[in-house]
């Protein structure tokens, strides 16, 4: 079950609904809805409900322990934090620039992440709200319905996330939580054999992930003004770019930002320079931090990152079947910016072509399986990583003593950033589709559908000190408790 409704009144007499916990997507969050008397919306908050505490409990740990520990912050994309952390602490020892084949195993390593990553939220979450409709039969809406009415797109989606894994795994160790990247470089090479796999199947994730960029192109064109304006709000936007031309670049760059309409509001700005652009506010009713650009203050500074931001935000993207893509895109919107929720996942999916066909060039590179790993020289005291992850620019900081032990921390993740775009999302969904109108699961999940957009890592976002309790309530039809259970375990 994915909601609640809550009858009990707060003290303005508004009724609650509350949708606990949000479904399919990563982490744990609920979403509530203060309802007038006539049905109409009057407040809506994405509330953010675990406590998060990685940046202080690493301090105090030795420098090159971090890159192991802070993945655990997550389950699905641990190599985001993994590099992140990683590419801090290349400034801490010194390591700049990289050897060749370190920063191109963790290249390859990084366009794996996004490729199963991306693959993961388009067709296990988020394809059985766009093939079979928002309000459609709960029971049908998930990837068991996808395999059952669409079995052929089911099972490119999973073989898809697995090549991206298998990539991840030569790179790192493991497919989840691996140790290939150290402070200064990477501890592996590839094997002939490990690099023969992947080509073997390189050229057939390249096809499907056209395929899958060709279907929700379609699904837009379906979609037609619904897809361009749900939950449509204008924000600013953010992302890394490639410093010498412009071009999308996930693995690193200097950042740039747009504003509502396009136009350039920062550019070229160093990725240890962050702080002079971003502040993170702090809110009573969530647990995660609500950033903005201190130039434009709190209540104007906000803005989106992730997908649609990157796509948009680059000058070009240096591969050409995605770079077309592209193109098609932006041509979709008459030349202007898109702001539609919705469009996260065309641009994911031109992303996922992107990752597969510089994973594909890559595999030809010999730098993979021979070369220099690792770089040390002078050693600082202050690092930060800023990397493009699946869900948008992720900030590593930290500080290190001359103990070799980690004395502070700063993490700004991806879901972090949209925060506030998530909330403009399902506050402009509540009131184009609830007001007024009798709940039913179907309407509530258009809230639901808004959030998965931006395929949020709530899990990333904050963590949970100890274990969230399971509570199962019985609701009669006059909103009285009956019965209520609570397991710890």
């Amino acid at each position: 079950m994915t909601f609640q409704l809550e009858t009990a009144s707060n003290p303005k007499g508004l009724r609650r609904i509350a949708i606990e916990p949000v479904s399919r997507v990563e982490g744990h969050g609920k979403v509530t809805l203060l309802l007038d008397d006539a049905g109409d919306v009057q407040q809506v908050r994405l509330h953010i409900v675990e406590f998060r505490g990685f940046e202080k409990f690493i301090q105090g740990r030795p420098y090159w322990e971090v890159p192991v520990m802070v993945q655990r912050l997550c389950g699905i994309c641990p190599v985001s934090h993994h590099l992140a952390a990683s590419k801090a602490m290349d400034r801490i020892v010194g390591a700049l620039p990289l050897s060749r084949s370190a920063e191109k195993l963790r290249r390859l390593m990084h366009y794996g992440q996004m490729l199963q990553s991306h693959a993961l939220h388009f067709f296990h979450l988020s394809s059985p709200d766009l093939l079979f409709g928002f309000g459609s039969d709960v029971a049908k809406r998930n990837i068991v319905g996808v395999a059952q009415a669409y079995p052929e797109i089911a099972v490119q989606g999973v073989k898809l996330r697995k090549f991206g894994q298998e990539a991840i795994r030569v790179t790192s160790g493991k497919r989840v939580h691996g140790t290939g990247s150290i402070p200064g470089g990477i501890n592996k090479h590839l094997t002939v054999d490990e690099r023969d796999t992947l080509k073997k199947d390189a050229d057939q994730m390249v096809t499907w992930s056209q395929g899958a960029v060709d279907l929700i192109h379609k699904l837009a064109l379906d979609g037609g003004e619904e897809f361009r304006e749900f939950g449509h709000f204008e924000s600013k936007m953010m992302s890394l770019v490639r410093p010498e031309d412009g071009a999308l670049d996930f693995y690193g760059g200097v950042l740039r930002g747009r504003n509502a309409d396009g136009s350039i509001l920062f550019d070229g700005v160093s990725d240890q320079k962050y702080h002079d652009l971003i502040r993170e506010e702090v809110k009573s009713w969530s647990y995660m931090k609500f950033p903005y650009l201190i130039s434009e203050g709190k209540e104007d500074g906000w803005y989106k990152v992730g997908p649609l931001a990157r796509v948009q935000n680059c000058d070009f993207i240096p591969s050409p079947l995605a770079e077309a893509e592209r193109k098609t895109f932006i041509a979709a919107r008459g030349g202007g910016v898109w702001h539609s929720p919705l469009a996260y996942h065309w641009a994911r999916m031109i992303e996922m072509l992107h990752s597969a066909e510089v994973i594909r060039d890559l595999l030809d590179d010999p730098d993979l399986m021979e070369g220099e790993l690792t770089r040390h020289g002078v050693r600082a005291s202050e690092g930060v990583g800023i990397i493009e992850a699946p869900r948008g620019t992720l900030i590593h900081h930290y500080q290190v003593g001359h103990d070799d032990l980690v004395t502070m921390c700063n993490l700004i993740v991806s879901t972090t950033h949209n925060n506030q775009p998530m909330n403009e999302a399902v506050r402009r969904v509540a009131r184009r589709y609830l007001n007024g109108r009798t709940i039913t699961e179907g309407l509530l999940n258009h809230i639901e559908v808004a959030i998965r957009c931006f395929d949020p890592c709530l899990s990333c976002a904050t963590h949970a000190l100890g274990k969230m309790p399971l509570i199962v309530e019985l609701i009669d039809a006059d909103g009285t408790l009956v019965d209520k259970m609570v397991k710890n375990d």
